[in-house]
């Protein structure tokens, strides 16, 4: 549960802070005039994240077993790239977000109403189509059979939209850039544990060797039903048996990827500097 609360509070806010910097500009510019518009771009965004969440999860129940493994294991490798890139991009612009995202609303002023409200339906229209990709693979990898990850999401979200309302009201102030570095590097780890349980659908599709290749089996140790094990498997994927082919995705993603999301940012001089 705890996994899915982090993905819905970590998307939600980054689409909050997106909804904020908008209304707070034109609102600070006196152009309210213009925020119909964008209400009307924020709103269509939302529909189509919603959409494309119920069509994977209510498509996905009419394939066969073997299908809804390999779309379940596919699905969850690409959200990972998704999300992955997120996290690496969230890092490098945080700092910059309210100036890039300014200059967009004035390029879309001077375009009129259609430029606004694409402007905003793209602005969140990405956060909401990976969210949805993201909370979808990872809730059908931490399912238990109880809605405690879709609650997590929803619980995730509506935290998300309480930060997004305080910071609006100059209630709140954190900074944004250490933030979105812990929890990006939280969302790693989830990550990998998506990951993992992506190869792992895969394997039960027949698409990858290795279903009975386990690496270890601790089952013994920690039930996959008992609370502690509900509590790991919520928070990290944990999986007590997995096969070799999930520790080593596992592995090979989580190591490089933390070592590269916490390698010091280069700057644009350093680099002229190397290429010349």
């Amino acid at each position: 549960m705890f996994s899915n609360y982090l993905i819905g509070l970590r998307e939600g806010l980054e689409a909050s802070l997106v909804v904020c910097i908008l209304i707070a500009y034109l609102v600070k510019t006196d152009r309210r005039d213009a925020l119909k518009p964008i209400w009307t771009g924020i709103g269509v965004a939302v529909a189509l994240a919603l959409g494309f969440g119920c069509a994977l999860e209510f498509g996905s129940q009419e394939l066969t077993f073997q299908a809804q493994e390999a779309l379940g294991g596919s699905l969850s490798i690409l959200a990972v790239g998704l999300v992955t890139w997120m996290v690496f991009w969230m890092r490098r612009t945080a700092r910059h977000l309210r100036s890039e995202l300014h200059g967009r609303l004035d390029a879309a002023l001077a375009m009129g109403t259609g430029a606004l409200v694409a402007t905003a339906f793209l602005a969140v229209g990405r956060e909401g189509l990976e969210t949805a990709l993201f909370v979808w693979a990872s809730v059908h990898a931490a399912s238990d059979g109880t809605p405690r990850p879709l609650l997590g999401v929803a619980l995730g979200l509506l935290t998300a939209v309480l930060l997004g309302w305080l910071f609006y009201r100059g209630a709140l102030r954190i900074n944004l850039s250490k933030f979105f570095t812990y929890t990006g590097a939280m969302l790693v780890v989830v990550a990998a544990g998506v990951l993992a349980y992506g190869f792992h659908d895969l394997q039960e599709a027949d698409f990858l060797p290795g279903l009975n290749d386990k690496a270890f089996d601790i089952s013994g140790t920690i039930p996959p039903d008992s609370w502690y094990g509900t509590l790991l498997k919520g928070i990290l994927n944990f999986q007590p048996d997995p096969t070799i082919l999930q520790v080593t995705v596992w592995l090979l993603y989580l190591v490089p990827t933390l070592a590269l999301f916490f390698a010091p940012a280069r700057t644009a001089r350093e680099a002229v500097g190397d290429r010349a």
